[in-house]
């Protein structure tokens, strides 16, 4: 298959606990619209036997030409046993997502959104003073760090060093509530698949898929 025949590869970055229905319906969903997905959930993430299951997913996060990421109230799991303050294989993915200037689309759930303004009416804005908070260990809200990794998606990481707001480039990150809003903001941004290619074309002409190694622009 030729660079020009390949499909783009969108990778969907989340957690799988309590949304397996919006994954089933969005894996559905850009298959339809003609591109190869890579999501964990549906075992479609490539992997190699010689890398850790981390490394595997941050090496396809490198590989994709499209980054889909989704935020919601679990955090998810990866992180270092012997290291509290390590980030979950999500946190990393969507981070790793932003340093490479991918592509991308994010969204954050409701309760993400809510939680992290109701912390800071209270006086707990920036991940430096929610870090005095102990939150008890229950089933819908896993870790405070869910807020950290929304600030960082939308380039908010709270005073004092926010990042100026004509300088967030990619900083979008759509709140929803339902499955059906999730499946809606998918649909509206992925179905014209030939914009997309375009787009990326024009606007991400570094990406190897489209210039390879050795072939001039």
């Amino acid at each position: 298959m030729t660079v020009e025949n390949e499909k783009l590869k969108v990778m969907v970055s989340s957690t799988v606990y309590g949304i397996e229905e919006l994954l089933d319906r969005i894996y559905a969903l850009l298959t339809a619209f003609g591109y190869e997905v890579w999501m964990s959930h549906k075992g479609t993430v490539p992997v190699f036997s010689n890398r850790t299951a981390f490394e595997n997913c941050l090496h396809a996060v490198t590989r994709c030409d499209l980054f889909l990421g989704i935020i919601t109230p679990n955090y998810g799991s990866g992180q270092n046993p012997d290291d509290p303050s390590d980030l979950s294989i999500t946190h990393k993915e969507i981070l790793k997502a932003i340093e490479l200037n991918k592509p991308r689309w994010l969204l954050a759930h409701e309760n993400v959104v809510f939680a992290r303004s109701l912390l800071n009416n209270l006086g707990f804005r920036g991940r430096e003073r929610r870090v005095e908070l102990s939150l008890r260990k229950n089933q819908v809200f896993t870790d405070l760090r869910i807020i950290d990794l929304y600030e960082d998606a939308v380039m908010d990481a709270g005073f004092p060093e926010a990042v100026p707001l004509d300088e967030r480039k990619g900083n979008w990150v759509q709140k929803f509530q339902s499955d059906s809003d999730g499946v809606l903001f998918v649909s509206a941004q992925f179905f014209r698949y030939q914009e997309v290619e375009e787009f990326i074309k024009e606007n991400f002409s570094d990406i190897e898929r489209f210039y390879p190694k050795g072939v001039d622009s």
